[in-house]
């Protein structure tokens, strides 16, 4: 309980709100609020000042992040070494990925040769995924960022050039390929800032000098996909996200394209973890 208190201190003071923690823990809000209002009367120290409905972190609370921070990643390595102490065939595996294309044929093939393994995955960006790995909330992270930290150990998936996609009824659908010139007065929707899609995309178009009408942005690669079936602008994926649907057309665009990487990581201390290393056994297969 002791530990769980200290979480919802913590996420609550990273990420500045009672919700956003609630979330990130997979509690509800009144259970943050609790555990948090339960340390503070145990210890008879106050944590969080209430002003005007919002939380402000005290300096007590300043002080104490720190060695909160460590505890926490302590006990998150703690726990990762717990569940792959055993045997190789059973266990639980977390992976965070950017995009499901490149990792999850190696999943399949992963779970066909350890059937007793579960595997969970969740989703975000590039920078969310790392930074998810050192905190040691997953155990394996994909990303499109290229991260020479000595800490982590990496391979290359592939590699995937940006197409545009766009309407079926747009005026460019009927078109072979498409120059980037031609994104200047559309509304371009794009992910959020550290998608490295975006990051690419706002490179290509700058080299380009193409001002596009309207930036529109939207921090989810499905709804992205909702927003273009609804004919609400176009948008710009590396090729193998763009999956198939009868209201879109995917179309190469022309010139010098930038290719989005894809990369693996996991910890360098703990690439040598049973579960882990049969995971990147599987991959490097994958390149051969």
């Amino acid at each position: 309980m002791f530990v769980t208190q200290l979480k919802s201190f913590f996420w609550t003071a990273r990420l500045g709100s009672i919700t956003q923690a609630a979330r990130q823990l997979g509690l509800s809000q009144p259970t943050v609020t609790a555990q948090i209002k339960a340390l503070e009367e145990l210890y008879e120290v106050e944590l969080f000042a209430r002003q005007s409905g919002r939380l402000a972190i005290t300096d007590a609370g300043l002080r104490l992040l720190p060695q909160i921070e460590q505890l926490l990643l302590q006990t998150a390595q703690v726990e990762a070494s717990l569940r792959q102490s055993g045997d190789i065939g059973q266990g639980c595996l977390r992976i965070g990925a950017t995009a499901p294309f490149y990792v999850l044929d190696i999943i399949h093939r992963y779970q066909q040769r350890f059937p007793r393994v579960d595997i969970s995955i969740v989703n975000g960006n590039s920078r969310q995924m790392i930074q998810a790995l050192f905190e040691y909330q997953v155990d394996l992270a994909t990303s499109s960022h290229l991260d020479a930290d000595p800490r982590l150990s990496r391979i290359e998936l592939g590699q995937d050039p940006l197409a545009l996609v766009v309407h079926r009824l747009h005026k460019l659908a009927s078109r072979p390929s498409v120059p980037v010139e031609s994104l200047a007065h559309e509304t371009l929707i794009l992910r959020e800032r550290g998608s490295m899609t975006r990051q690419l995309t706002e490179q290509m178009l700058a080299t380009a000098e193409v001002v596009p009408q309207r930036i529109f942005e939207i921090a989810s690669r499905e709804a992205i996909r909702e927003a273009v079936i609804r004919n609400m602008g176009i948008s710009v994926f590396a090729r193998h996200e763009a999956s198939a649907h009868p209201e879109l057309v995917i179309l190469p665009l022309e010139g010098a394209v930038p290719r989005l990487p894809e990369y693996l990581y996991c910890l360098r201390e703990r690439r040598a973890a049973g579960l882990i290393e049969g995971f990147l056994t599987l991959s490097q297969q994958r390149q051969a």
